[in-house]
């Protein structure tokens, strides 16, 4: 398996992860929802339930967010490769750092290697986007320059 392919499995886990974690939240809150009773306590029992409703909000938006890092996912051709910094490309850079333009996942591990996954629409990932091997970019007051990418 190529550094790519690996690269994108875990982004892949990562995102299904994330997508189990936030439909369990919905799943536990519709629950708790249906459970409330009224009680003596009208006030509690309103309070109860507009926290409840806030939390089912905040997990939906999550759960936006999952669908499109999976729509930028199913972008990525881990065949190709470029000279030229792209969705789906590994920049190796000169500094310890090395990027896997994909979705933002922070991380990853490869053969001991360090990669970073990136959105391409982060800071960092704007920086680099459109870069060729040999160009440089600075980020947070570090130079770098891209050794390679593929």
């Amino acid at each position: 398996m190529n550094i790519k392919e690996e690269l994108y499995k875990q982004c892949e886990l990562y995102v299904n992860k994330r997508l189990q974690t936030v439909e369990e939240t919905i799943t536990s809150h519709q629950k708790a929802l249906q459970s409330e009773t009224k009680s003596s306590a009208g006030d509690k029992h309103e309070t109860g339930r507009a926290m409840l409703q806030l939390e089912m909000e905040k997990a939906s938006q999550q759960l936006s967010g999952i669908a499109q890092m999976k729509e930028t996912l199913a972008k990525i051709n881990t065949d190709t490769t470029s000279r030229i910094a792209h969705l789906g490309s590994v920049v190796i850079t000169t500094s310890t750092i090395n990027y896997f333009i994909s979705v933002s996942v922070g991380l990853l591990t490869f053969k001991n290697k360090k990669y970073f996954a990136i959105s391409p629409s982060s800071p960092i990932g704007r920086l680099i986007l459109g870069k060729k091997e040999g160009e440089s970019f600075e980020f947070n007051g570090a130079k770098n320059i891209i050794k390679e990418i593929f």
